[in-house]
């Protein structure tokens, strides 16, 4: 955690920050405070790009910010979670996205 909070509050920007599974050697509890760090990072001008496969990251993860990544035919397709009917309904439901 030390080390995203390094790289996320340098006074230096990155146009593009990339995090692979950022859940990695984490405390679940704090994954929440991650994701809002991250959420702050690009509300100040940085892009973020991470892939996780954590419930538990997603579960703090707002609908509008998920994208999903699904291979088909040999190529990668990127939509929208919230293009995704049963998603949106499930998510303004109450679900988590985890």
């Amino acid at each position: 955690m030390f080390t995203y909070l390094m790289l996320l509050k340098d006074p230096e920007k990155h146009a593009l920050l990339c995090v692979e599974e950022p859940e990695n050697q984490l405390y679940p509890q704090l994954l929440s405070e991650l994701a809002e760090e991250f959420r702050m990072y690009s509300e100040e001008g940085g892009q973020v790009f991470i892939s996780t496969h954590s419930p538990d990251f997603l579960n703090a993860v707002r609908l509008e910010e998920l994208y999903c990544l699904v291979k088909k035919d040999g190529y990668t397709k990127i939509y929208k979670a919230s293009d995704c009917e049963v998603i949106r309904d499930l998510y303004e439901a109450g679900d988590l996205l985890g």
